[in-house]
């Protein structure tokens, strides 16, 4: 079994690669620098490919190569976790800027659905393919201020939907909300000014109040999940509601 990763190098996407070389897992992370941290931790197991996700023409180039090739020849099980977002631009309509929007759609939807289609020709003598996009409860509801956020996690939940009914053999996917995590993108929202995101006073009371989740213990639950046989039964689910994957 190997894992592609992107966004591996800060908070939930780094704990997902610590988590899953925990487990002997292999880790190919794709992100715009690599994670030294983890490069000292890790004698083995991990490669780093230096890449801006956004930049959809250099993501393109790289697949063209054979790295992906290579990492995942041999492989029976390969895992996709499609970790790489932000939440910028934040505010209404009226004050959103194009360029912003285009990185927006090109990190947190273009980048995961070609990859999703990526891996599938990649891994052409695997018997399993597990896709997994970490989506939000910010695609299943509407906040004021987040509407290319919502936008964009909608679209990768829809995508798991109708991929799940094409009915792939060998091809598993789910559309995950992993919860609230205190992450660095916590903090960007808690920065951002009340005209712009009226609902920051809640994730304000979150981080007073200590119910935001840590990074290590939501990606270990999240592993739990990938791995379960549960996983792909829906094609869209929230981690919250599985205690455990076993």
């Amino acid at each position: 079994m190997k894992a592609i990763l992107t966004g591996h190098t800060r908070g939930l996407g780094a704990a997902i690669a610590a988590e899953l070389l925990a487990r002997h897992i292999p880790v190919l992370g794709l992100a715009r620098r690599k994670n030294a941290d983890l490069a000292r931790r890790s004698t083995a197991g991990l490669e780093q490919v230096e890449m801006d996700l956004g930049d959809t023409g250099s993501l393109e180039d790289w697949l063209a190569g054979d790295t992906l090739t290579g990492f995942l020849a041999g492989s029976p099980s390969v895992l996709l976790i499609n970790n790489a977002g932000i939440v910028q631009p934040v505010g209404p309509l009226t004050a959103q800027d194009v360029v912003s929007i285009a990185q927006a759609v090109a990190i947190n939807v273009t980048a995961p659905l070609v990859l999703s289609r990526a891996i599938t020709a990649a891994s052409p003598d695997a018997r399993e393919r597990r896709i997994l996009h970490v989506s939000s409860g910010a695609g299943r509801n509407a906040y004021p201020g987040w509407s290319i956020y919502c936008a964009t996690k909608a679209a990768l939940d829809h995508h798991a939907r109708a991929v799940a009914l094409d009915k792939l053999p060998g091809v598993r996917i789910c559309s995950l909300a992993p919860g609230v995590i205190d992450t660095d993108m916590q903090t960007q929202i808690r920065q951002t000014p009340l005209e712009n995101f009226p609902l920051r006073e809640r994730f304000d009371a979150m981080k007073r109040e200590g119910s935001l989740a840590s990074p290590a213990d939501s990606a270990h639950r999240l592993v739990d999940y990938l791995l379960s046989d549960r996983f792909g039964e829906a094609p869209v689910a929230d981690l919250r509601d599985y205690a455990g994957a076993a």
